[in-house]
């Protein structure tokens, strides 16, 4: 199956999943909306698809990763309307619709954004009690850390210290390690773990995710100065505007490129082991930085 075939299939099982997953209460005034708003906007579904693509590596049935991968993207999501906030990157647009706190006001956004991360937290917690078994408490902690102090949080809490600082190249692998490269990582560990893959194949596919990460952060940062509103659904030059500190303003357009090109040359030669059973995700690497979106 080519990738975008494999693509279309499971976002649309990723979408019917989240719509089912959040009930909305009529004695809780707009919450709901808010958090569906965001949730149900579209977007790519990378991280949920990630975990599915890891447990088919490993010939696992996706519909034991499906909540975990369902939880990722509510975690993603509610990152991303945080991000959004006058108090972050003060964003007016998100996959082509006006940003959370433009539609429901800053509160419902920031409360939005808790809920949804709760309610990842209750998915996760609920399948544990019907599967208690190591593999699954051992992807929920990984996910718990990832989406923490020790991965996104800790990433964004670099980004917002270095706007108008230098920064080095250590500095800055680390900030994107922890605030893209996390979520990048850990679908592709929860998927390996659910499905049983061994202790050296899911430390295989934790650091194939930790260079495909920094590769997509890098193509987001060139994305950001050469994409348009009209294709990436958000207005570019927005780092500029808040002197981020990122590979393009580092090291420019030109090395920028070549520094992703490198990277996803070392991750695709991780899963040539896996032969044609790796395909997706080498194609998968090829597009992340070939996107134009």
């Amino acid at each position: 199956m080519i990738l975008k075939e494999y693509l279309d299939k499971n976002k649309k099982i990723v979408e019917t999943q989240l719509e089912s997953l959040i009930e909305g209460q009529a004695a809780i005034p707009v919450i709901y909306e808010a958090m569906k708003y965001s949730l149900l906007a579209g977007g790519k579904r990378l991280r949920p698809i990630l975990a599915m693509m890891a447990c088919e590596l490993f010939d696992g049935d996706i519909e034991n990763v499906l909540p975990f991968a369902c939880s990722i993207e509510m975690i993603h999501t509610y990152s991303l309307i945080h991000d959004d906030l006058p108090a972050m990157d003060n964003d007016d647009y998100r996959r082509g619709k006006l940003t959370n706190h433009k539609v429901f006001g800053e509160g419902y956004a920031i409360l939005a954004g808790d809920a949804l991360l709760n309610k990842a937290f209750e998915i996760i917690h609920d399948t544990l009690i019907k599967k208690p078994s190591l593999e699954y408490i051992k992807a929920a902690a990984y996910l718990s850390k990832a989406s923490g102090v020790h991965g996104m949080i800790g990433g964004q809490c670099i980004d917002l210290y270095y706007e108008n600082k230098q920064i080095d190249l250590e500095v800055l692998n680390s900030m994107h390690d922890k605030k893209t490269g996390a979520m990048i990582k850990a679908p592709l560990v929860v998927g390996s773990l659910i499905a049983g893959g061994s202790e050296e194949d899911v430390l295989r596919l934790e650091r194939y995710g930790q260079l495909i990460g920094l590769a997509f952060q890098i193509s987001d940062d060139i994305l950001d100065v050469e994409g348009s509103i009209e294709k990436l659904g958000k207005k570019t030059g927005s780092d500029i505007n808040n002197n981020k500190a990122t590979f393009v303003s580092c090291y420019g357009l030109e090395k920028s490129k070549q520094m992703a090109h490198t990277i996803i040359e070392e991750a695709q030669s991780l899963i040539e082991i896996y032969g044609t059973k790796g395909l997706l995700l080498k194609e998968l690497s090829n597009y992340l930085i070939e996107r134009d979106v």
